[in-house]
């Protein structure tokens, strides 16, 4: 194991990486192949806590359509350099080096067969083999740089430790309750990075207590649906929950939605609903809406659908036979079932956000290795800088890009 490595009697380090996780260990383990001295510190009891958690404990590691178009960012073009650099297929072929099984779930999601520690094994195999020291519960408190010696001073509770570069791997502030923590954001600052507004993404919605009276008895019923919001659309799957809505697709739009936003909601994706039914006036024209409607949903979510809000008024809560319908009433009852609006209450926040949007602003750091402008020698990577990836994978293949690149200057 790396922290069975010792340490430098001099504390003297080529790098120290701030960050036992996805895009620390990448780090390490690129630049320990290069023959760097490298060090890995984190506060935190396990090494990849986020990894071990992810995918449901399986480890989404990666996505095999990972693309720039993927990653939200303050600056679109920033990941491209990286993503370009270090592909899915070149993770892919370090996890059939370690002859780890996968699969592919969908969408493109890259899964490990059995448990996301087969992931942090190999990174921490990987680190072993290319030298580089890991040490746990390791927190630091202050970070100094010296003109003269042209190098960070750290003053950490393992001693006083000198490193002629520093990377920034300490993530987002999603999963709280795991050890996520501000500090990369007040070094950013220290050094004069200024932050993007960071608030929790790929997170569940909370509903009014209105809409809870009457849709918590759906709880744990999902459908396939498109939801969109602010010009974004996500074909995926919608699950009732106690507090609101979960499921992936309010995962995904939950990055491009802001307080006050209203949602819509395409219940039969797929089709055109006009077109279905106005062929229902000729197949089943004394057949109920509600009935109907359950053909393609479930009953109780046809049910709760047609005795809530304009379905309630158009459909006299699902009762009204097809054919009573006019022309015009059914061109309205598509458009709701094809825009079926909400407005969230707000968020489950970042306990349960799988990622932080926003973060350390791109501008000042170099899309190639990652470097500062503002101070030589100290590198930002992974979810702490703004670039946020859509579910599926995408996270993991951000970070492990930006480990790559990083660790080849460092």
């Amino acid at each position: 194991m790396p922290l069975n490595q010792p340490l430098l009697p001099s504390m003297q380090y080529d790098a120290v990486i701030i960050g036992a996780g996805a895009s620390g260990l990448m780090c390490a383990l690129t630049a320990g192949d290069r023959g760097r001295k490298v060090l890995v510190i984190d506060h935190a009891n396990k090494i990849g806590k986020k990894i071990l958690i992810s995918g449901g404990g399986r480890c989404n590691y990666t996505n095999m359509y990972a693309e720039p178009a993927n990653y939200l960012s303050k600056n679109p073009h920033f990941c491209k350099s990286a993503l370009s650099r270090y592909t899915q297929w070149d993770f892919q072929a370090l996890v059939d080096k370690h002859n780890i099984p996968w699969h592919e779930k969908t969408l493109g999601q890259l899964f490990c067969n059995q448990q996301s520690s087969d992931i942090v094994e190999m990174l921490v195999e990987e680190c072993r083999n290319s030298g580089v020291a890991v040490r746990l519960k390791a927190s630091l408190s202050h970070v100094k740089w010296s003109e003269i010696s042209e190098s960070f001073l750290l003053e950490t509770t393992l001693g006083k430790i000198h490193c002629k570069s520093l990377v920034v791997a300490t993530g987002g502030l999603s999963f709280p309750t795991m050890g996520a923590s501000g500090l990369g954001y007040e070094l950013a600052e220290q050094f004069g990075h200024h932050l993007i507004e960071r608030q929790p993404g790929l997170v569940p919605f909370t509903m009014d207590k209105q809409w809870l009276a009457h849709f918590i008895e759906l709880s744990g019923v999902s459908a396939d649906v498109i939801v969109s919001c602010n010009g974004q659309s996500f074909r995926e799957s919608v699950l009732f929950t106690h507090r609101g809505l979960s499921g992936p697709a309010i995962l995904q739009i939950s990055s491009y939605w802001r307080a006050g936003n209203k949602v819509s909601m395409n219940w039969l994706p797929g089709i055109s609903i006009e077109e279905w039914l106005n062929e229902l006036r000729e197949s089943k024209p004394k057949a109920e809406f509600r009935s109907v409607l359950s053909d393609k949903l479930t009953r109780r979510l046809a049910t709760a659908l047609c005795t809530f809000g304009e379905l309630k008024k158009l459909t006299r809560s699902g009762s009204k036979p097809i054919n009573q319908f006019s022309p015009p009433e059914l061109k309205r009852l598509a458009e709701s079932l094809e825009s079926w609006i909400f407005m969230p209450a707000g968020t489950e926040g970042y306990k349960k956000a799988e990622v932080t949007l926003g973060g350390v602003a791109t501008d000042n750091i170099s899309s190639k290795t990652f470097e500062s402008q503002n101070q030589s020698g100290l590198y930002f990577i992974g979810e702490v800088l703004d670039v946020t990836g859509h579910l599926g994978g995408f996270n993991f293949q951000w970070a492990w890009a930006s480990g790559y690149c990083s660790g080849l200057y460092i």
